[in-house]
């Protein structure tokens, strides 16, 4: 697939400017600019997760190294900016890892649905150096390396209709992403899946073309979604996973120095990332009663039936990960 005319003048122009001497003393104070990209609003965790990324690479190197933030899809979508990456055409993006499952298969592992009542049990998976090593290796076949890996909370379903048995999501018609594990889950507990460009949800919800949708607490006060819909429904079906990624030719042909300075701002990035998105879930959900919606919250027997539903679903995706091993480091079996 060609990457569009849009990003490629942008590449350019940041090639270019990158090339530039921006002091007269010489080489000693050559500037270097990387472009970091994100299809997500600047009021989320993503934006804060890529802020601290490129506060941290400015700090270890002394203002020598600097990243410059495209936020809101200024440099393309969510399969625009994965596939520069792959290309080489941009240094660094930040984005959930749904979008990736299409040139990744097996990360289909982060869509099992209901597997953590609690995020911090996911924080617990994803500091395992042996599950990390194996995820690590997943992206390299794609000549990518991932840099750190924080998240956004809990995915949840704004809806105009209460939820508290099972049978309450028959024939809603919910906005999913255009991942197809995400639509089967929602089939498998009776709704009715819609992919729609997330440009045009709040239309949507607006004029009822559809009932509900789901997001992660950051993105639903980013878009204001509660605007249009009566209720927030905990269903945190799904961690949403951040990833912070780079070409792996990239990287490696960074000098050494410049290497170490990369994985070190990500580290602190991500650990940032991860406190943010926990400090900031009771003041979403403030704001979100604040709009009029309620929130409800989900029993245990009713997640417990939602999980069961998706059977089909858990053995589909144990298949397409093809690692037992990492498979049960994820689920905790």
């Amino acid at each position: 697939m060609k990457i569009s005319l849009k990003i490629k003048t942008t590449i350019l122009t940041l090639i270019l400017a990158s090339a530039l001497t921006l002091s007269g003393c010489g080489l000693k104070n050559t500037h270097y600019g990387w472009a970091l990209a994100t299809a997500s609003p600047e009021d989320t965790v993503t934006q804060l997760f890529a802020e601290k990324f490129a506060e941290e690479v400015s700090r270890l190197s002394g203002g020598e190294l600097t990243v410059d933030i495209y936020s809101n899809s200024a440099l393309g979508g969510d399969t625009e900016i994965l596939e520069s990456v792959m290309y080489g055409d941009i240094p660094f993006v930040v984005q959930n890892t749904a979008p990736q499952v299409s040139y990744l298969p097996r990360l289909c592992l982060f869509d099992l649905p209901c597997v953590f009542g609690d995020i911090t049990e996911l924080h617990k998976v994803l500091d395992n150096e042996v599950f990390m090593e194996k995820i690590n290796a997943i992206y390299a076949e794609k000549g990518i390396a991932l840099l750190g890996m924080s998240d956004q909370n809990f995915r949840v379903m704004t809806s105009n209709v209460n939820i508290s048995d099972l049978k309450d999501f028959s024939g809603i018609k919910i906005r999913t992403m255009e991942n197809p594990y995400h639509m089967k889950f929602w089939s498998s507990i009776g709704a009715n899946p819609t992919p729609m460009a997330f440009s045009e949800v709040y239309i949507g919800l607006q004029q009822n073309t559809i009932d509900a949708q789901e997001n992660p607490y950051e993105v639903i006060v980013s878009n204001k979604f509660y605007e249009q819909q009566d209720y927030i429904v905990q269903t945190n079906h799904l961690p949403h996973l951040l990833s912070l990624i780079t070409n792996q030719e990239f990287l490696e042909d960074l000098p050494a120095d410049q290497q170490d300075i990369v994985h070190k701002a990500a580290q602190t990035a991500t650990e940032y990332a991860r406190q943010q998105a926990l400090s900031r879930a009771n003041d979403r959900i403030s704001i979100c009663k604040e709009g009029g919606a309620q929130i409800v919250e989900l029993s245990d027997e009713l997640r417990a039936q939602m999980r069961d539903a998706s059977a089909d679903l858990y053995e589909e995706i144990r298949a397409a990960v093809d690692d037992d091993e990492l498979y049960n480091m994820y689920t905790g079996q």
